[in-house]
């Protein structure tokens, strides 16, 4: 599909430039403004910048497909066959029941207590030190200490999970100089990946264990088994990472919001809600279009690609009262940060559980957040996090 009909708005801007992945919410202002579908000219997609939009194609998994990938680009959708995130119907269901029931909330709530105690020994170290980087004292630590083990990832091999992970995203765009920059480092951790299923070297009754004895009771395929690694470790912590900065960021520069916070403890999930909301971990993901569809009064032709703007979305002021204001008191629960529908984020769960662990921590240390330094995000056309978060705690 090179060009829409003539009555499909259309938008030059790349929104993927530099200048862009670090300042997106003009870009959707401007394509909400448009319409509820936007022909992107640079990557040929039809984006979807509105809520309601949105919404319905990520819960109609039948018609607009996560199987033929999610990416921008052919090469990475082709390459990321054999992951939950690139199948549909029952071979999506199949690979996502064998670990989810790990990441629903009964079993969470028996990590609960552990995950609080990691993030209390996170928070004390910060508020020791006083003037910290936010991401790398904190957004990093929990996630680090948490993810790894869940998943089973060999312990002496974790250094270099962040570049990793954050690749698996960045040629999740189109092809760029960020997808181009991140692909050694996602193949890399693919063939690390493959190697530790070849010589079994995970941990005993982790997820990646349970993924190997499904394998040998050929439920899935050993082939198959490194993608499905990596569908856990990889979200599960640039999600978590992001959520965490950005939470730490907004209550930073919303003082009122944090003094609300420690006032009302209630509020934490509340808080986190419309932390994801407000700043959107994942930027957009594609869905395949498998037969001709009528979105938003237009037809989306079979074999096109639309773009899901979740972060678009999450700012849609047709959804969302004065949605550019940060407040923990609004009712964010139906955001679509972390998806909905069959693919909705396997591991939100475990995001949103780590992430008011450290909020808890934090209301209970620190009187005040402080930006001490200017804040810099990261480069990555699929995750919307900071790269570097300079502030002080005022301890309480």
């Amino acid at each position: 599909m090179n060009s829409p009909t003539k009555t499909v708005p259309r938008y030059d801007p790349d929104i993927y430039r530099r200048e862009a992945i670090l300042d997106p919410y003009p870009h959707y202002q401007r394509l909400r403004d448009l319409g509820s579908v936007v022909w992107l000219n640079r990557q040929k997609v039809y984006a979807l910048p509105r809520y309601t939009e949105c919404r319905a194609v990520l819960r109609d998994d039948k018609t607009f497909l996560s199987g033929h990938g999610v990416g921008l680009n052919g090469l990475t959708n082709r390459m990321s066959r054999g992951t939950t995130l690139n199948s549909d119907g029952a071979e999506h269901d199949i690979r996502r029941k064998l670990v989810a029931h790990r990441l629903m909330p009964r079993a969470l709530r028996h990590m609960g207590e552990a995950v609080d105690a990691q993030a209390r020994d996170v928070v004390d170290r910060a508020v020791t030190r006083q003037q910290i980087d936010g991401v790398e004292d904190i957004a990093l630590a929990l996630p680090l200490a948490v993810v790894p083990d869940l998943v089973g990832w060999p312990s002496d091999h974790r250094d270099h999970l962040l570049v990793w992970a954050a690749a698996t995203f960045n040629v999740l765009g189109p092809v760029n100089a960020q997808a181009v920059k991140a692909a050694p480092a996602t193949l890399r951790m693919l063939h690390y990946a493959r190697r530790v299923v070849r010589e079994r070297n995970v941990t005993e009754g982790s997820m990646a264990h349970e993924v190997l004895q499904a394998a040998d009771r050929d439920e899935v395929s050993e082939a198959d088994c490194a993608a499905m690694m990596l569908d856990y470790i990889a979200p599960s912590l640039d999600t978590t990472i992001s959520a965490i900065a950005n939470a730490l960021n907004l209550f930073a520069r919303h003082p009122e919001q944090w003094d609300l916070l420690r006032s009302d403890p209630a509020l934490i999930n509340n808080a986190v809600n419309e932390v994801v909301r407000h700043e959107s971990p994942v930027r957009a993901f594609t869905r395949y279009v498998a037969v001709d569809s009528r979105i938003g009064g237009t037809v989306l032709p079979a074999g096109s690609r639309s773009l899901v703007i979740y972060a678009s979305a999450n700012r849609d002021e047709r959804e969302w009262d004065d949605p550019n204001r940060f407040d923990i008191t609004r009712d964010a629960n139906r955001h679509l940060g972390f998806g909905q529908g069959a693919h909705a984020c396997a591991g939100q769960g475990l995001a949103r559980l780590e992430t008011a662990a450290i909020l808890r921590a934090l209301i209970d240390r620190v009187q005040r957040i402080e930006i001490a330094g200017e804040a810099t995000w990261a480069l990555n056309n699929i995750i919307h996090r900071h790269a570097h978060l300079p502030l002080r705690l005022v301890p309480a």
